[in-house]
This record gives structure tokens, C-alpha cells and sequence, in this order.
């Protein structure tokens, strides 16, 4: 399953979940009784946290993908230029020294967007999802100059 049909996948649970909390909500709220109210209440919130959770997603998906069509644009997109074991995997060595170079090129150049795309790029090839995803988050606020996160450019 490629992570675009898994993040549709999980869009549509959500929703349908969504939909359940707020009829169960509803029902709960209807029974006229404190506790009753107060859970559906509740019941409200969690698909606002939710949706909440998606919108975010979304417009980072589409900020990073409009960084990567520039800098694609630009010829500036990392290659693959990682070692492979047999298997296929990502070889840990490999990945090391090309994060260490593309974080030397961050120090280099602290207000260059590209060099923290280039940089979350390395962090994901490392296994530091977390790192990459706040890296890339960066990348795009440097940007956010020329490119607003929710603007339909």
C-alpha cells in the first residue's frame, strides 16, 4: 500500500469514526442527564481533534511536496545517493556520512531552505522520522516568504 492510499485509508476511518463519536454524542447529550451531557459533550471534541490532526497533515504534505516540485525545478533535489545492502535496506554507514554532510551544509548556510530540505531528506533516510519531520517543518517556515502552508498557489 503506497502512503498516499494508506493516508486515504486512515482519512475515511477517521471520518467514519468521527461521524459514530457525534451521533453517539447526540444521543448521549439528548438524555437530558448531567453526566449524560457531559460525555457528549466529550464525544464532540474528539473528531474535532482529529480533524484538527488531518487539516495539519495535509498542509504539511502539501508544503513539503510544493518545496520538492521547487527545488526539483531548481535541480537541487537530493538523488539517492545512498550504499544498499543485498536486501534492498538502507546501509547505516551510507546514511551517516551523508547526514553529516548535509548537516555541515545546514550550519554553513542557516537560512537556506534547501539545505534544510536536503537535510530532513537525510534525517528520514537515517531513520529520525521525528528529527526530519521538524527539520522539514523548518524548511518550510524559511520558505513561507514565497510560499504560504494553505495557500492554493
Amino acid at each position: 500500500m503506497t502512503s498516499r492510499t494508506g493516508f486515504f485509508v486512515l482519512s475515511a476511518a477517521l471520518l467514519l469514526v468521527s461521524l459514530v463519536c457525534i451521533g453517539e454524542g447526540v444521543q448521549l447529550v439528548a438524555t437530558g442527564k448531567p453526566l449524560g451531557i457531559g460525555l457528549g459533550l466529550c464525544a464532540f471534541v474528539v473528531p474535532g481533534i482529529g480533524v484538527w490532526f488531518l487539516r495539519q497533515t495535509v498542509r504539511f504534505g502539501r508544503a513539503s511536496e510544493r518545496l520538492a516540485r521547487e527545488l526539483e525545478a531548481e535541480g537541487g533535489l537530493p538523488v539517492d545517493e545512498l550504499r544498499r545492502t543485498d536486501a534492498g535496506r538502507i546501509d547505516r554507514a551510507s546514511a551517516d556520512e551523508v547526514f553529516a554532510r548535509r548537516k555541515a551544509e545546514a550550519e554553513q548556510s542557516p537560512g537556506d531552505w534547501r539545505v534544510f530540505f536536503r537535510l530532513a531528506v537525510a534525517y528520514a533516510d537515517a531513520g529520525d522520522t521525528p528529527r526530519a519531520r521538524k527539520t522539514m517543518q523548518h524548511a518550510i517556515k524559511l520558505h513561507g516568504s514565497t510560499v504560504q502552508i494553505g495557500s492554493t498557489k
